[in-house]
């Protein structure tokens, strides 16, 4: 039985490799293009402020991506359930949803700016920031704390784009307002001399940018997919929303706690230059990463589309292009990582010896890493895009957090600085043993295969 939305729908279309590359695609590059210029920031850092100012930011980033952890959340879990609405054929509930989901985000954003504001001291020292770097930490997180409700709705917007049918717009805004980034960068810190202050304004700047470019078409686009409507508070939609995002949001959440626990334990081994270090291998990560996390966010509100409909044969067909292309894209980011892990280093530290060699070994060291991790955020994004967030949350909280914390708390006390880099595959390793179970378990169930 054919829905009332199918005709129109930008979500369907005929399932194959190729198809779902395509319909991917512009997310894909939109999140590469977003870690670009994340990298492109720390190098305007590094290079006109040192790698103090490196490390400074890599202090402060947890604050960003904790907030944004909400953000991903309710993004990823209400895009799972919009998707699963415009499937039945329940367009004007998935506009209530989506509506009341970024009015919601607004609302916490707001909440975590004022707070974050008022106990700034207390949370940069609890983060690592000694006195040597506390005054360029605080310099970064003020302007960073006030630019959060842009960076919210912002991201929420990217996803939902994905799921109106509409990605290529999501890449076009990210385009623009990395551009931006990048040129206020060199404006603001290299002109202007504003240092650490700088960079986060040309990085506020991109967020607001992205988030009013998302409001102009999201209110002015009435016949598209998803465009805003009058609220309604919906507690089911919420609760729906939060239990199906809740593995991005432990993924991004336990992350930033995993990057806490690294700094503070560098800190103690090797002093700054090892928080810079980490800061180097964690850009390598997250730059590789977002190929995967591009590809699998584009094709997320796909595969809702199609649970929607009862469709198992595309859900089958798409379950076997994603592990094809994560198991391709596994090996070439394997490969980039172990060849340019000194050409990264020596961008961002040039003249520190002691940051290059730290982060040429950790990198290396963690390349391994990359031929399996494709295929965790694969199985954790696919049970968020099922609605099956408690199995999604279970993937990424053992793979993000027990995983990674116990072997960092163990370890380093054992191997020093290696114990820290080989924490990382560590735990990439053992939870693809947790995935590989669930998938088996689970596809009697969902019947993806």
């Amino acid at each position: 039985m054919t829905n009332p939305t199918d005709e129109k729908n930008g979500l369907d279309f005929a399932i194959s490799g190729r198809s779902l590359m395509k319909y991917a695609f512009p997310t894909l590059l939109s999140n590469i293009f977003m870690n670009i210029y994340g990298t492109v920031d720390a190098l305007f850092i590094s290079n006109l402020i040192g790698t103090d100012g490196l490390s400074a930011q890599n202090i402060t980033m947890p604050i960003l991506m904790i907030a944004l952890a909400i953000s991903v959340m309710l993004a990823t879990g209400g895009s799972a359930l919009t998707a699963r609405l415009l499937g039945e054929g329940k367009q004007h509930k998935a506009r209530q949803t989506f509506t009341f989901l970024i009015l919601f985000s607004l609302a916490i954003s707001v909440i975590i700016c004022v707070f974050g504001y008022i106990f700034r001291s207390p949370l940069l020292r609890l983060l690592g920031a000694d006195d040597a770097l506390y005054a360029l930490c605080e310099d970064y997180a003020v302007v960073i704390f006030f630019a959060l409700p842009f960076a919210l709705v912002g991201m929420m917007y990217q996803t939902f784009l994905v799921t109106s049918g509409n990605p290529r717009l999501g890449f076009t805004l990210s385009i623009i307002g990395g551009v931006m980034n990048i040129v206020l960068d060199y404006v603001l810190i290299g002109v202007c001399d504003l240092g650490m202050a700088g960079a986060a304004l040309a990085t506020a700047a991109g967020y607001t940018f992205q988030s009013i470019g998302g409001t102009v078409y999201f209110i002015g686009n009435r016949k598209g997919l998803l465009c805003f409507v009058r609220p309604r508070w919906d507690s089911a939609a919420l609760f729906k929303s939060l239990s199906n995002g809740m593995s991005e949001m432990v993924n991004t959440l336990t992350a930033s706690i995993s990057m806490i626990a690294m700094n503070v334990i560098m800190m103690k081994l090797v002093g700054s230059d090892g928080v810079a270090a980490v800061a180097i291998v964690l850009t390598m990560q997250m730059l590789l990463s977002a190929v995967y996390m591009g590809y699998l966010s584009g094709i997320a509100p796909v595969t809702s589309y199609h649970f929607g409909r009862g469709d198992t044969s595309a859900l089958k067909k798409i379950y076997r292009a994603m592990k094809k292309t994560v198991g391709i894209l596994s090996v070439v980011t394997c490969v980039i990582c172990v060849c340019f892990a000194r050409p990264l280093a020596l961008l961002y530290a040039s003249e520190n010896e002691n940051v290059i060699s730290l982060a040429v070994t950790g990198t290396r060291m963690f390349a391994p890493a990359f031929l399996v991790m494709g295929f965790n955020i694969m199985a954790s994004s696919m049970f968020t895009a099922l609605n099956d967030g408690k199995t999604s949350a279970i993937l990424s909280f053992f793979r993000t957090f027990v995983f990674l914390m116990v072997p960092l708390l163990i370890l380093p006390a054992i191997l020093g600085v290696a114990g820290v880099w080989v924490s990382l595959p560590l735990a990439e390793l053992l939870a693809i043993l947790l995935s590989a179970y669930e998938l088996k378990k689970k596809k009697s169930v969902f019947h993806y295969a």
